[in-house]
């Protein structure tokens, strides 16, 4: 069998290049080719002495995600229940399924896993090499693939591909997915199409960007989005919006362009909504700058709770430099931030947003106040007695808060 794959691979790569198609692009192109192949190998082997063929459709499939996909890993792309792939060593293969992770039986080289890498980067211009050991990238699906090599690790690449783990594309699809109820997605609809300032909070594989494209997804049509992140996840379905993804250095150690770079740039683009796919570090001061110049803003953060989202924003501006004091970030924070929509992976593999939080502006003996509007009850999502900042907004913007959130 190996021997006819071997056989058919190399003449659908010649006729692919004879052709000038690009595979990562032209998939069906490549499969129509790699159907054809195997059709004229079952003809010409009545003729000639060929190795077998037994499984025709088997083959077909081996071909076309080794000359158009990403070889032995394409099947898992494939799958929509598996979320994550990762690479601890060539003979070990992870993936996680509905948020548990699983052994595979799928055996690579070390050349394999380097191959594999480098037709990932191709298309992103991103590198990795000794001087770059660590990558992140997109692929063309909008899969993130992170990378590292040796030393830092001690022998084998270690690659992660993370999928999009909730494919909704606005807040309806997360109330049919069971994300969050319908009464909260109305009011989260009404709170961005006020303009108001939102934090999506959670931890790895929560849902956080999934979250954060539904939210950006309900912008009002007539304004113009700037969004900023490491690499391109967030994808505004809107007719007026620039995205801008951070750069590596060159090999010669310039022209990086950080996070911290691309929200000062966006500030001169003539935003009306700013979105940061994440702030990890200093990037957080410029944000709240611009969030506290009238810009309405979204953005996403790792944090176990609420609370603790509104913690960390209090202190990653800290990080910018020692000129930067709690006196500053706190009542920014509290004046700057309107909401937090917390999102949790549970543990049979379900997505849920847990609280929606308010921010009221106060602060009481350092710490900001928080005023809860949608809390987790142990089994759904439920109102609580919290009202959102900022009621004019939703009247200028047609939403009357006493119907939209009902009693407290």
């Amino acid at each position: 069998m190996h021997g006819a794959v071997d056989i058919i691979d190399a003449e659908v790569r010649e006729v692919v290049r004879r052709e000038g198609i690009d595979p990562l692009t032209q998939r069906d192109a490549v499969r129509r080719i790699v159907g054809d192949v195997v059709s004229t190998y079952g003809e010409r082997s009545l003729s000639i002495p060929l190795p077998p063929l037994d499984d025709p459709t088997a083959v077909v499939r081996s071909v076309v995600d080794t000359v158009a996909g990403y070889g032995p890993l394409q099947r898992y792309l494939d799958d929509p229940e598996i979320e994550e792939i990762w690479i601890n060593r060539p003979d070990r293969v992870f993936v996680a399924r509905h948020g548990r992770s699983e052994l595979t039986t799928t055996i690579l080289t070390a050349d394999d896993v380097r191959g594999l890498v480098e037709r990932m980067l191709k298309a992103s211009g991103r590198r990795v090499d000794v001087s770059t050991p660590f990558v992140d990238a997109s692929l063309a699906d909008g899969s993130r693939l992170h990378v590292v090599i040796p030393d830092i690790t001690p022998e084998h690449w270690a690659v992660n591909i993370r999928k999009q783990v909730l494919p909704a594309a606005g807040l309806d699809d997360l109330v049919r997915r069971r994300t969050l109820p319908e009464a909260a997605a109305r009011f989260l609809d009404a709170c961005v199409a006020s303009g108001l300032n939102i934090i999506v909070s959670g931890g790895t594989q929560a849902g956080k960007t999934t979250v954060l494209n539904c939210l950006v997804a309900a912008v009002p049509a007539r304004e113009r989005v700037i969004t900023v992140e490491e690499v391109f996840e967030i994808q505004p379905p809107l007719p007026d919006v620039v995205r801008m993804q951070t750069r590596q250095a060159n090999l010669e150690g310039s022209g990086e362009i950080t996070l911290r770079h691309l929200v000062k740039e966006a500030l001169r683009m003539r935003p009306q909504r700013i979105v940061v796919g994440e702030v990890r570090q200093h990037e957080c001061l410029d944000l709240l700058i611009a969030l506290n110049s009238g810009l309405p803003g979204m953005c996403s953060i790792h944090a176990n709770n609420a609370r603790e989202a509104i913690t960390k924003l209090c202190t990653l501006p800290l990080l910018a430099g020692e000129n930067i004091a709690s006196a500053f970030v706190v009542p920014t924070v509290a004046g700057c931030i309107d909401l937090v929509v917390h999102v949790e992976l549970r543990a049979d593999g379900q997505r849920q947003v847990e609280e929606i939080v308010a921010v009221p502006g106060r602060v009481e003996g350092g710490v900001v106040e928080l005023e809860p509007i949608f809390t987790h009850d142990g089994h759904h999502l439920v109102r609580a007695d919290g009202y959102p900042p900022h009621p004019k907004r939703f009247e200028r913007a047609g939403f009357d808060l006493q119907t939209l959130l009902g009693p407290a």
